[in-house]
């Protein structure tokens, strides 16, 4: 039980406010949100409302999910340019949803130290045991430029076979899903946008 000076304290984070926030922004509901982390929703419905404050391992695996650092949810915002820095050793794997032998994709965070970002940049592989992704839709926007291998791109039931060196823009807030082709894995860079196109 924490004491009331501790909660006061942790309470101006707004850290469950800022986690809301981050989940409206990336049009996911609750359920969601605990699919992807591992959480269930009434732990994360209290987190959110200040009535349960996540320990640091909980608020990492929440982080991963809308690709933050922890620091977003400690520090004001910076007023000198913002620079990050991740090392291909670094790179933080996104975990697979729950149950999944085979995901369809695994992806890496590029941009992972970068708080408050506009867009989210991944390297992303597609697995030769891996099946095609379900449709889903998010934000506003994303870019797939491939580096290696065929994928297929289905956006609004229209597909585009990419090969490497191929790149694809697309609204993202439509119904899209990928395909790996061929028999070798498929790898790729990935930019999505969570913000609108124009403000």
């Amino acid at each position: 039980m924490l004491s009331d000076t501790l909660s006061n304290e942790l309470q101006r984070y707004a850290i469950g406010p800022r986690i809301k926030a981050l989940r409206l922004r990336k049009k996911l509901g609750l359920v969601q949100l605990a699919q992807h982390t591992g959480l269930s929703p009434a732990m994360l419905s209290k987190i959110e409302r200040g009535q349960m404050f996540p320990t640091l391992p909980t608020l990492l695996r929440i982080a991963m999910v809308f690709g933050v650092g922890l620091d977003h949810f400690f520090s004001a915002e910076k007023e000198e340019p913002l620079i990050a820095i991740v090392r291909k050793e670094q790179r933080l794997k996104l975990p697979s949803r729950p149950g999944e032998k085979h995901p369809p994709y695994l992806f890496e965070s590029l941009d992972y130290p970068a708080s408050g970002r506009r867009m989210e940049a991944f390297y992303a592989e597609f697995p030769v045991d891996g099946p095609p992704s379900e449709p889903h839709r998010h934000g506003s926007a994303e870019f797939i430029y491939v580096l290696s291998g065929r994928l297929t791109v289905n956006v609004d039931g229209k597909e585009a076979v990419l090969d490497g060196g191929d790149a694809i823009y697309f609204d993202s807030s439509v119904a899209h899903s990928y395909r790996r082709e061929g028999k070798e894995i498929a790898t790729a860079i990935v930019v999505t946008s969570s913000s609108a196109v124009v403000d």
